[in-house]
């Protein structure tokens, strides 16, 4: 790792189950404003950082990559499962990051954590996470067409915004040869997103109070997010102060409304550059 004092790059972290290529109208607004854009395109997909419990594993597989693509300090920018690792990284491997921006990733307060760790215990998570869906999502359509059809019939996939569901369709789903039969299959496998659930970090919070961030750090939540309203702002404010803003749209925002989320992402970096404290 190089010795520098700042970097206009950012290592972007993908939610569970959406390949970072989906993002790819997001990368090409933070490039023309002059970033870097770095991302693993499947976390949890390589067998050298298998899925196990709290995540330490992708943990060690996102630093890898910073410390080996990159190859200097950045800033880490994630959305849901991406905005964990980015925290999870900047507390444990402060080096590494110039400035968090966290895409609606609740942090679970003490009452919260409790039921998750006991859940876990359990073998329960299929209770309190989406396990159960995504074990069970369809995973293979007979042409590329057909796969079109069946998430634009969704309402969660077809708020998308247009562009965004293509390179979903694109690089969420690959070609499929069984013998001479060919089909579209998800790429990121329903295993391993069925497993990133039901291992989620349940101490975060308290790890977080432990090992405070050394780095800014900036929360930006979707005003009809279901998974923030479930576990609510207030470990988030204990991570961020008044770093927080908002995006009109579900968890999935950034999909729905990229260009917004493009320019909201920029705004706190500029405030990072510029050692601003708040908005």
């Amino acid at each position: 790792m190089k010795a520098t004092t700042a970097h206009r790059t950012i290592v972007f972290s993908h939610a569970n189950s959406f390949p970072a290529s989906t993002y790819r109208t997001l990368f090409e607004g933070w490039r023309a404003a002059g970033y870097e854009v770095h991302a693993i395109d499947k976390l949890g997909h390589d067998p050298r950082y298998p899925v196990t419990n709290n995540w330490p594993f992708l943990v060690e597989q996102l630093c890898d990559f910073i410390e080996r693509e990159v190859g200097h300090p950045a800033y880490l920018v994630g959305h849901s499962l991406g905005g964990y690792l980015s925290m999870m990284v900047a507390s444990r491997h402060p080096h590494l990051a110039q400035g968090v921006v966290v895409m609606d990733s609740p942090l679970l307060p003490g009452w919260l954590s409790a039921g998750i760790a006991l859940a876990k215990r359990a073998g329960a998570m299929q209770r309190v996470m989406p396990s159960r869906i995504s074990a069970q999502r369809t995973q293979e359509w007979p042409s590329l067409q057909a796969a079109r059809v069946h998430f634009g019939s969704k309402p969660k996939f077809a708020a998308f915004h247009p562009g965004i569901l293509g390179d979903y369709l694109h690089n969420g789903t690959q070609d499929h040869a069984d013998g001479v039969a060919r089909s579209r299959r998800l790429s990121f496998s329903r295993e391993v997103e069925t497993a990133i659930y039901n291992t989620m970090p349940h101490a975060l919070l308290q790890r977080f109070r432990r090992h405070p961030h050394q780095c800014p750090v900036a929360f930006i939540g979707g005003t009809l997010s279901s998974e923030l309203r479930k576990v609510g702002l207030s470990g988030v404010k204990q991570v961020v102060g008044e770093r927080l803003s908002w995006i009109e749209g579900t968890h999935l925002y950034p999909f729905e409304h990229p260009q917004a989320t493009v320019a909201e992402v920029l705004r706190w970096l500029q405030q990072f550059e510029q050692g601003a404290d708040v908005a």
